[in-house]
């Protein structure tokens, strides 16, 4: 129980189990399962909303302590237990999940006509799984909803995907299953050494210089290989292009961030002589990753292709700014996972309109969409400047927080970041002016319809919240003031401390 004495943040995190059993027990005609189906989860993830804003508006932004904690003993012989809690990090990451999945269920409304009743259970669970996750404080505890996550992706994947949709679900559960199972040996020799797997009682526990490299090495498989990082992405761009447009959605927004969260939660807090040992590393990978990618993003000719492989460069901003170790850098990644969460599942929307349409993604298939669905120009040019890091919209101030951060750090290294803001504008407005200007080529474009009543109830929150953070950041940057400053001091006296035991 919290505080209150009410267990808030495990009723956000299993109502929607509550919703997905309630459609498996609905029965009759196919079109009334699929009609009552697809409410029943509506209304299950706006509830989960609902509450989820109670962690919102509850939430002490002065403290870095974690909140709404519940703890149950669970496995207490072996120092396992059921160990719920939020920081200024994960809750917002919460809201995030909670705010996608409307939305994601909304954009599937009528795309998807096929298994209705098994398509919004999957993805009930998958929201489950994705808020357990971000509010899990027991490693045992996260690493089972860190790998439930896997399961409703995959088969949202796998079922409802494209053409090559089974290659691409057993790429992407093949990759991240490798990466967690060193995790898992990492989990077990923390246990091993300190008796606990209870996260707050780990960050407090020093371990060996030789020890936090082996740990730092297996967490960075996993953690790698979901942000993804350089070389190991190429599992991404397909799970993309093959996935459902609302599976792209959450793939982007949330699931991408659950390595640089883990970067985060664990290797900074747990392993601070490793991390500052592998930083540059991280930060070779990083640049690598914004730089090339970007420019495999400007030869694509597949919408949602160039979008994956800018989401890459994005998360390469994120993991840079983690490893500088510095508040501007940390804030900055925080932020910029945020907004690209917010941006890129827009952005995924946006393409998710045109092939309800005309049922296509090349690139060269548009053209003058602006003439004939001026609505959707003007919602695809918000978040194509949001993801260029305009300023006012909500791309800008991670970034250049980052870059501030990172310029601290390495000069050369800042220089690196800013490639990725130049390059992003050039593959971003590229896609734009192809598919919305210009002359229309093709008859069948002019029949086009512009923005449903449905469409514009998805975009219009998330046109609000892409606003909202480029002018107002300071409303989510305090949120994890008090957190990353807390992370930045302990990381410092941990070097300092190793420091004077090797002298």
């Amino acid at each position: 129980m919290n505080t209150a004495g009410f267990p808030l943040l495990s009723l956000v995190t299993f109502l929607p189990l509550a919703g997905a059993l309630i459609i498996m027990m609905v029965r009759g005609e196919e079109a009334v399962v699929a009609r009552n189906a697809r409410w029943t989860a509506l209304w299950a993830s706006l509830i989960t909303l609902a509450l989820s804003l109670l962690l919102w508006t509850g939430f002490d932004q002065s403290t870095a302590e974690f909140q709404f904690v519940e703890q149950v003993d669970w496995l207490p012989e072996y120092g396992v237990g059921y160990h719920m809690g939020v920081d200024g990090i994960s809750v917002l990451f919460i809201l995030l999940s909670t705010l996608l999945t409307p939305l994601c269920i909304l954009a599937s409304w009528e795309s998807v006509q096929t298994r209705v009743r098994e398509y919004m259970v999957a993805f009930l669970v998958l929201e489950a799984m994705m808020i357990g996750m971000f509010a899990a404080l027991d490693f045992v505890l996260f690493y089972i909803f860190f790998e439930a996550v896997l399961i409703p992706m995959f088969l949202i994947i796998g079922i409802w995907g494209g053409a090559r949709r089974v290659y691409a679900a057993l790429k992407f559960f093949l990759y991240t299953l490798a990466g967690s199972l060193l995790m898992l040996l990492a989990i077990l020799a923390v246990w091993y050494e300190a008796g606990t797997t209870d996260i707050p009682t780990l960050m407090e526990t020093a371990f060996s210089p030789r020890m936090q490299f082996w740990l730092f090495l297996a967490f960075f498989a996993s953690f790698a290989v979901k942000v993804p990082m350089w070389p190991v992405h190429t599992w991404l761009p397909d799970a993309h292009v093959e996935a459902p447009t609302a599976g792209s959605v959450i793939l982007a927004g949330v699931l991408l961030k659950m390595g640089a969260y883990g970067f985060l939660r664990f290797s900074l807090p747990l392993l601070p002589q490793a991390s500052a040992d592998f930083a540059p590393l991280i930060f070779a990978l990083s640049v690598i990753a914004v730089i090339y990618t970007s420019l495999v993003a400007l030869a694509q000719e597949d919408m949602k292709k160039l979008i994956a492989y800018s989401s890459i460069a994005h998360m390469g901003i994120v993991t840079l700014g983690i490893f500088t170790f510095t508040a501007q850098g940390l804030s900055g990644a925080l932020f910029t996972m945020l907004s690209h969460g917010v941006v890129s599942g827009a952005l995924f929307l946006c393409v998710g309109v045109l092939y309800d349409r005309v049922h296509s993604r090349e690139i060269a298939r548009y053209g003058g969409v602006a003439k004939i669905m001026p609505a959707y120009a003007l919602v695809f040019m918000v978040f194509t400047m949001a993801s260029v890091a305009l300023p006012g919209l909500a791309g800008f101030p991670g970034e250049l927080l980052v870059i501030v951060g990172a310029f601290k750090v390495n000069p050369w290294v800042a220089l690196g970041a800013c490639m990725g803001m130049i390059l992003g504008a050039a593959y971003a407005l590229y896609l734009y002016r192809r598919v919305i200007f210009g002359k229309i080529v093709r008859e069948d474009l002019k029949t086009l319809l512009d923005l449903s009543p449905r469409e514009y109830a998805t975009f219009a929150p998330l046109i609000l919240l892409t606003i909202w953070m480029g002018v107002y950041p300071s409303s989510f940057l305090n949120f994890f003031e008090a957190t990353v400053a807390a992370l930045v001091a302990r990381h410092e006296a941990a070097l300092g401390a190793a420091r004077l035991a090797g002298m």
